[in-house]
Order: structure tokens, then C-alpha cells, then sequence
């Protein structure tokens, strides 16, 4: 076992579980962190790596929203199980159109963006989208506080603002979330129904990469498997809390520090890039 090439990937875990929520691009820094620390690994694991560590993020969701999201709880009412399957039919819809798209260009995005500029630039382009939208929803009451109102149309909506993520440094939480503050819905239904929507993209996604991954004939050799679950499982733990801080964080607070966040580091990025690269 190289214990080196282990603490790597609970970096990555940590990277993964703290940027998959917060809507500041996880592949972005996934791939940015790994222009500076490398896994010792073939270049087919770690593109798969890059997406199947997100299960254990994933399952943090599962875990966090697993009654709400239940719709075979024997505590819940008729009507209420009701409501649950409905909120998974918007949830379906809502992730066709990236769904779709991802399985026709995934291959194309990965080729020609998933590269340090491009990420800097997707980093501040974003970015400035937050500040944006947040000052011009600054005086408007949302339309949609809850998931009672929240309609197919809306989640349709949103399900193509989740298109734009396929651009890697655009962040899956960060373009449906502007997606859904622009259409009028709450700060906490928009993290909410992101949170969602990754669940069946995410699962997708992965078993895409695996598949891809095993039929081109790949396999784990040393220790690569023990670096994926590692990985997962940091992303696991470290989700949760930053699941639950995003929540809180946005009870009282907007969304742009997260945009300056991006913008900051799109320019460090760039200039970074113009000396070195």
C-alpha cells in the first residue's frame, strides 16, 4: 500500500464533499487540485475516479433526506406519500435533458474542456452570474417556498439550467441553483431540488464511467480500488457536514460570497496560468 498515494485520495475525498454542494464546481476543483497533486495512477482511473468518488457524496443526500425522500414510509400519510412520488417524478424530469446530453457529449467536454483554463474562466463567468441574480432577486419575495407549489414546468426549467454543468468549472449545484432563483424559487427549495436532481444524475453518471471504464478492459491494480472507496468515503462524511452548513448558511445569507469565492480564484487561476503554463 502507498500510504502517500492513500492521503491523496482523502484530500480528494475532502475536495469532493465540501465542492460537490457548495456551488463552487467539484470536477472544477477536482481536476484544478489535481494539476498540483497528481495521483500516482493510470490516466483511465483517474478519470473515472473524478465522477465515481461523487457517489459518496451522493449518499449523503440519500441519508440526510431519506424519509423525505421515502415514499414507502409507514409514518407518512397517504397524501403525503403522494406528494413524495410526485417530487420524484419532477426530479426525473428535471434530469432528462442533462441526462441526454451528458450521454451524447460527455465524451466531446472531456476532451476540449476538461483543461485549466476553461475551468478559470467557467469559474468566473458563474461567479458573476451569483452576484447578478442575487441583486436583482434582492427586493423580489419568492414565487416558491415549498414543494407543494413547485411545478413540472419549474422542475423542466431547472432540469436545462443543469445542462449548462457539463461544462466543467460551472458547478451542477451552482447552474441549477441560479436556474431556480431566476425562475423565483427559495434559496433553500433551489439547494434542495439540487440536491435531488444529483441523486439520479450521479448514480447515472458513475455507472456510465464504471462501464466505460471495465469494457476499454481497465481493472484495479494497486490499490486503486482501495484509493476509490477512501475516496468515497471521505466524500461521504465530509458531504454531510457541508450539506448541513449550506443549509443553515443560507437561512441568513445569500448566495454571493460563494460567487466572489469563484471569481477570486478564477483570477488566481488565470494569472497562475499565465505565468506557468
Amino acid at each position: 500500500m502507498n500510504w502517500y498515494e492513500l492521503i491523496k485520495a482523502i484530500i480528494l475525498g475532502v475536495v469532493e464533499g465540501i465542492t460537490e454542494w457548495l456551488p463552487i464546481s467539484s470536477t472544477g476543483h477536482l481536476i484544478l487540485v489535481q494539476e498540483f497533486m497528481q495521483l500516482d495512477a493510470r490516466p483511465e482511473f483517474i478519470e473515472m475516479f473524478n465522477v465515481v468518488v461523487q457517489l459518496g457524496a451522493i449518499l449523503a443526500v440519500v441519508i440526510l433526506y431519506f424519509h423525505k425522500l421515502n415514499p414507502f414510509s409507514p409514518k407518512k400519510t397517504t397524501t403525503e406519500k403522494k406528494d413524495t412520488w410526485d417530487l420524484w417524478f419532477k426530479v426525473i424530469v428535471g434530469c432528462i435533458p442533462a441526462g441526454v446530453l451528458g450521454l451524447l457529449y460527455d465524451d466531446w467536454f472531456e476532451e476540449h474542456f476538461h483543461k485549466f483554463l476553461p475551468i478559470a474562466i467557467m469559474l468566473i463567468l458563474y461567479g458573476v452570474l451569483f452576484i447578478i441574480v442575487e441583486n436583482f432577486n434582492k427586493n423580489r419575495e419568492p414565487k416558491i417556498t415549498d414543494f407543494t407549489s413547485f411545478t413540472y414546468q419549474t422542475a423542466i426549467i431547472i432540469g436545462l439550467f443543469q445542462v449548462l454543468s457539463l461544462m466543467p468549472g460551472t458547478s451542477r449545484s451552482g447552474a441549477t441553483i441560479i436556474g431556480a432563483l431566476l425562475i423565483g424559487t427559495s434559496r433553500y427549495i433551489a439547494a434542495e431540488f439540487s440536491f435531488f436532481l444529483s441523486i439520479p444524475v450521479m448514480f447515472g453518471a458513475s455507472g456510465y464511467k464504471l462501464l466505460k471504464f471495465f469494457k476499454a478492459g481497465g481493472n484495479f491494480i494497486e490499490g486503486e480500488l482501495i484509493f476509490l472507496l477512501v475516496g468515497s468515503l471521505v466524500a461521504f462524511i465530509v458531504s454531510i457536514i457541508a450539506i448541513k452548513f449550506l443549509m443553515n448558511f443560507i437561512k441568513t445569507n445569500d448566495f454571493k460570497p460563494f460567487g466572489w469565492y469563484r471569481i477570486i480564484l478564477g483570477v488566481v487561476l488565470i494569472g497562475y496560468w499565465g505565468l506557468f503554463m
